[in-house]
Formats: structure tokens, C-alpha cells, sequence
């Protein structure tokens, strides 16, 4: 470091010297600014994606997804098969007890959310309803939408569940709320 000082650099008795910045600090501002020539030539000159082009590429990746993700049409004799195979049961179980029982309680007899084990229901009682509100949630009640974290076998299979366990009439029921359904 030099000590000399800058002529006719001085204020209130304190003298200006001229010093050079510390290595480390000038190895940091030359890379900050070969950096920048280089994301500058990249994106702007060259043909690096904007944030938007990586966002539209994006969407539609999911969008692409979804596509082909799409389960077949509703076959309602399909879930009510489901009834007769244990292992699907003991997965919805397993499912519902894990993602649904905190709400509709253990037994379907209702607690934050409704009993789902009556004849009312609020958003239709019917199972392509019942699988509906499964996919898509019913968000002004609190409901999520399982579309995303469930496939569609472990949604049919507790549409099969819920479907099988109703009349059960569990201990501590939560009061009917809804309209009547016929099943």
C-alpha cells in the first residue's frame, strides 16, 4: 500500500490517501462484470430463454401431463366392483384414515366436515358426485382437491369405500346436513 498522499485532498485536517481497493474486492468486481457481458450475450444476444418463454414451456409440460393423465369416463359399476376386492378396501381405508378421517372422522360419522355415512349430502350423494368432489375439493368448504396426490385406483377405490359404508349409522353421528339422496 502506498502511503502518498493526493494533493489539495484534505478536510478538516484529515488527509486523503491514495489507496487501491483490496484484491479480493477487485477479483469480485471484474468477475461481477464478466458475468454480466456474459448473461447479457447469452440472454439478449444469444438465445437463452426469458422467464417467460421457461414459464410457457412449463405450463405446458403440465398441461401435457394432464392430458395424458386424464382417467377414462366414469364407470360406476367399476368403483361398486371395487367392493369385492380386499386389497383395494384396505388401501381406501388406509387412505381415507390418512387423508380424510382428521375432517369426516374415523367411521365417516362427520366432526369439521359432514357424516358421510347418511342419506344428505351437500354436494350430491351419487358416486360420480361423490368421486366429483374427491378430484376437485370443494374449496368454500374446506374440501381439497385430491386430484393431484391421489391416482385415479386410490380415488375410485374410496369412492367404493365411502359408497360401501353408508347406512352404517356410526356411534356420535354428525346431524344431516344437505339434501336427501336417494342411494
Amino acid at each position: 500500500m502506498s502511503k502518498k498522499p493526493i494533493p489539495d485532498h484534505e478536510a478538516d485536517g484529515i488527509q486523503e490517501l491514495d489507496n487501491p481497493a483490496p484484491l479480493w474486492w477487485q477479483i469480485c468486481f471484474y468477475a461481477c462484470i464478466v458475468f454480466a457481458l456474459g448473461y447479457y450475450a447469452y440472454y439478449e444476444v444469444g438465445n437463452g430463454k426469458s422467464s417467460d418463454q421457461a414459464l410457457q414451456e412449463e405450463l405446458y409440460a403440465v398441461e401435457l401431463a394432464r392430458s395424458q393423465n386424464k382417467g377414462s369416463a366414469f364407470d360406476e359399476s367399476a368403483i361398486l366392483a371395487l367392493h369385492k376386492d380386499s386389497s383395494a378396501m384396505s388401501l381406501a381405508k388406509t387412505q381415507f384414515n390418512g387423508k380424510c378421517a382428521a375432517c369426516h372422522g374415523a367411521q365417516m360419522q362427520g366432526g369439521i366436515g359432514p357424516n358421510l355415512t347418511d342419506d344428505y349430502w351437500i354436494h350430491g350423494g351419487t358416486t360420480e358426485n361423490i368421486l366429483t368432489v374427491i378430484k376437485k375439493g370443494a374449496l368454500d368448504k374446506g374440501m381439497p382437491a385430491w386430484e393431484a396426490l391421489l391416482n385415479e385406483k386410490e380415488q375410485n377405490s374410496i369412492v367404493a369405500y365411502i359408497v360401501s359404508l353408508r347406512g352404517s349409522n356410526p356411534a356420535g353421528a354428525k346431524a344431516p346436513q344437505g339434501e336427501k339422496v336417494n342411494p
